[in-house]
């Protein structure tokens, strides 16, 4: 049996609401970096998320030229989608900024976050998906 999830499962997938998990390479005298993040996507589209320029995790991204991402449910039946692929970092993008901290908080407390937060040092990483990876653990019950 194939845990596997079809194309368009996975894509529903990741276009719910996760914390994911960014793991890049960090060069050759570290391992890979690993931090949770928020960001958005929408299926058959770009991967986007918001950092501090001079962060690890832009650093590392634009050494690398790509990252993956894992977004996974933690309560059973357990599913997990990872996404790997190429980046490009771009100035801070408000409106896209502001929709990633509404689709976590809401929209009161997203606005309120992004007022508290200016992005003065933030940059937009937009990821293309090409490599996938998928499991959902609930295909064994049907």
């Amino acid at each position: 049996m194939s845990f596997s999830m079809s194309r368009a499962e996975r894509e529903e997938f990741l276009a719910g609401l996760h914390v994911g998990v960014l793991t890049v390479a960090d060069g050759e005298s570290s391992g890979p970096i690993a931090t949770p993040v928020w960001y958005s996507y929408e299926p058959g589209g770009l991967l986007l998320l918001t950092t501090g320029s001079d962060s690890s995790k832009a650093r590392a991204i634009a050494a690398a030229g790509r990252f993956s991402l894992c977004a996974q449910d933690e309560a059973p039946p357990y599913k997990y989608v990872t996404v790997e692929g190429p980046a490009v970092i771009e100035p801070t993008d408000l409106a896209k900024r502001t929709a990633i901290a509404r689709r976590y908080l809401g929209t009161e407390q997203g606005d309120a976050w992004i007022a508290a937060n200016p992005a003065v040092d933030e940059v937009m990483i937009r990821m293309t998906p090409e490599h996938w990876r998928s499991a959902d653990f609930g295909k064994a019950e049907t």
